[in-house]
């Protein structure tokens, strides 16, 4: 069913679509020192860049708290933007605290024990709220509330699965609080977190700082609610008057290479998608291809999905495949002091690449107690009932237990089709090898079609006739089982379509 869309689903597409609408805000070179970090090191390279911020002073009046949210949170008609509760108020002189409301901290001061310290006057972490509603979240942390206390049509209070007194945004600001938190998170990781609610959501120390739950919560939010021009817009601002930025504004993928699904993998802000649109110049970039990670795993959390399948066992029962939370999956026929015969091959699951042009393998794998990996081990790739080893490997020397990358493997001939991909181990009698697969990644690439031009037609598409179906940074898709925003390309013309 077509339905209309939501006017901030209609900002970010702007973004998308149509360049020259912002100008460009992130100064030259400002995100250079970024380059070629992943995971800690890149949240510590993030957090030196920004941990220090010209703030305001606290409270009303010329150079305070109320005159920066007079720019940073007023909309055209002089409404407060508060995101907060659906009330409406109006902002009078500039520099002038707003009746009713009160500037709340998103990150409590209770968290770091009280002191007015920087953290204390960050607008990043300040917005105007309403009264109310501010004091009943109290300094509870951010999170899915499951049992509703109080809900006054914008933000819910109660518990969470945990048990946990939360606080949860209206979806419209999920992704917007995500982001602060992952800011707030990055800039003040170097803090000492203390007090229940605290320690609830945080963890001492520069890495991973927020804990597991609260960052794959955010991440999800933060994907669902995308970055709109709003957003954008108050970290410009914000950023005239500090001098610093919320990276994680700027580039919608940044938490992705820090907690996310590309920890394993250098980031690149002179290539990856950037919030404005904008490349640090005047004109809107050519699209490019777009890479989609397909699959990704850290297999010393869990099993990814994946099987094993065995034709030769030492005996009956016996496990070749075993996961280790500290290394992942691993193959051995070694036990009792002795070697042994097998063969048996670790399966994922069905990934599927279908709508894609290209598509690239990597994975992070150890070896030892073998003579010769490449021709005793193989990975191969399980499509439309045949098995074909894959070459262009790099393989670990077989005699420690030091982790190697496998480089960057083109399974493009693959593109289009569903695989499965297997590490197919074998071993003797006089030699049985330990191989190590710590994680693994998937990527697939759709070269765009031409979709930056895309304009709004009159009418509606036939959808019982052929057409074609992108997302907005031009992957193809099927739209009769795609939900969200897609585009429709039939006889010549398009279509911007919520399905």
């Amino acid at each position: 069913m077509i339905r209309n869309y939501t006017k901030k689903m209609a900002a970010a597409l702007m973004m998308l679509l149509v360049g020259g609408a912002l100008q460009a805000q992130i100064p030259d070179g400002y995100y250079s020192s970024l380059k070629g970090k992943k995971g800690a090191a890149l949240k510590s390279a993030v957090h030196e860049l920004i941990k220090d911020a010209n703030v305001l002073d606290y409270g009303s009046g010329s150079g305070h708290t109320w005159e920066g949210f007079y720019t940073t949170d007023r909309a055209d008609d002089g409404m407060v933007i508060d995101r907060y509760s659906n009330d409406k108020r109006y902002f009078g002189s500039k520099g002038a605290s707003v009746s009713g409301m009160n500037i709340e901290h998103s990150f409590p001061k209770s968290w770091w024990g009280g002191s007015k310290v920087q953290a204390y006057k960050d607008l990043y972490n300040l917005m105007p709220c309403e009264q109310k509603i501010n004091s009943l979240k109290s300094n509870y942390p951010m999170g899915k509330v499951t049992t509703v206390k109080t809900d006054n049509g914008c933000t819910r209070i109660g518990t969470g699965n945990r048990g946990y007194q939360l606080w949860e945004p209206a979806d419209q600001w999920k992704g917007d609080f995500a982001r602060g938190y992952m800011y707030m998170a990055t800039a003040y990781q170097n803090y000492t977190w203390t007090g229940t609610q605290a320690l609830q959501i945080l963890q001492q120390g520069d890495y991973p700082t927020l804990q597991k739950w609260a960052y794959t919560l955010y991440i999800e939010w933060a994907k669902t609610d995308m970055v709109d021009e709003q957003e954008v817009k108050r970290n410009n601002e914000v950023s005239k008057i500090q001098g610093n930025r919320n990276p994680f504004v700027d580039f919608p993928n940044l938490m992705e290479y820090i907690w996310g699904d590309s920890i394993d993998f250098d980031f690149d802000p002179d290539k990856t998608i950037c919030s404005d649109n904008y490349n640090g110049g005047g004109t809107s970039p050519d699209p490019g291809p777009t890479e989609t990670i397909i699959y990704y795993e850290d297999f010393a959390a869990g099993t990814g999905g994946c099987t094993t399948v065995s034709t030769v066992l030492p005996q009956e029962g016996f496990e070749v495949w075993k996961t280790d939370s500290e290394y992942g999956w691993k193959g051995s026929a070694f036990y009792s002091k002795a070697n042994h015969t097998a063969d048996a091959t670790l399966m994922t699951p069905e990934i599927d690449l279908t709508g894609y042009d290209e598509a690239t393998l990597w994975f992070n794998h150890a070896v030892n107690f073998c003579a010769s990996p490449s021709t005793t081990l193989s990975v191969e790739i399980i499509s439309s009932g045949q098995t074909t080893p894959l070459s262009g490997i790099a393989w670990p020397a077989g005699n420690s237990w030091t982790f190697k990358e496998s480089g960057y493997i083109d399974i493009s001939s693959y593109a289009g089709q569903k695989i499965k991909i297997g590490f197919h181990y074998r071993s003797t009698n006089s030699e049985s090898a330990t191989w190590e697969i710590k994680s693994m990644k998937v990527t697939a690439v759709t070269n765009p079609a031409g979709i930056s031009d895309v304009k709004e037609e009159t009418g509606r598409p036939d959808l019982s006739r052929p057409y074609e179906a992108y997302t907005t940074d031009g992957r193809r898709v099927d739209a009769a089982s795609h939900r969200g925003l897609i585009i429709i390309r039939q006889d010549g013309r398009t279509w911007k379509m919520i399905r």
